[in-house]
């Protein structure tokens, strides 16, 4: 009965570990491409891969910058192939994908250091942005990021 008592907790955390592999496991496929693409636009802002960006952006695009300026898919390109607006560095945290059909919603909040306009920028922002499948692929459609304040 003393074994029985000890291997209890062994067996609770045992039972634990499998269960949240399982959740892990049951996060669907879709999320996890999603999760993958958003990831991956994150890191081609910063390394101005524009043929990712190309692929994954929208030609319907609006994206409103934390600032509410909106730009469009070409516009957003463009202001980077000009200098204008340059990511440094874009470190997403807090990312949650949710998929409806062929929609999918992800949320989260993203450390950023921009150079926009020649001002330089080092903040925090809470986004929301939207992805639609199509036949290129999943390509994101709207962007909408609020800066959050300085700790």
């Amino acid at each position: 009965m003393k074994n029985m008592s000890r291997l209890t907790p062994v067996a609770a955390i045992l039972l634990l570990w499998v269960f949240k592999s399982y959740v892990a496991l049951s996060q669907t496929s879709k999320e996890t491409l999603v999760a993958d693409i958003e990831k991956k636009r994150f890191a081609a802002l910063v390394s101005k891969d524009y043929a990712y960006l190309d692929q994954v952006l929208g030609e319907d695009l609006v994206y409103c910058h934390s600032n509410a300026l909106i730009d469009t898919k070409a516009s957003f390109i463009q202001s980077m192939k000009d200098g204008k607006l340059i990511y440094n560095e874009m470190t997403p945290e807090e990312v949650k994908v949710r998929i409806y059909d062929k929609t999918a919603v992800i949320t989260g909040v993203c450390s950023a250091k921009v150079l926009s306009n020649g001002q330089s920028l080092n903040t925090r922002f809470r986004f929301t942005d939207v992805y639609i499948k199509r036949k290129k692929g999943w390509q994101m459609v709207t962007w909408q990021s609020l800066r959050l304040p300085e700790k």
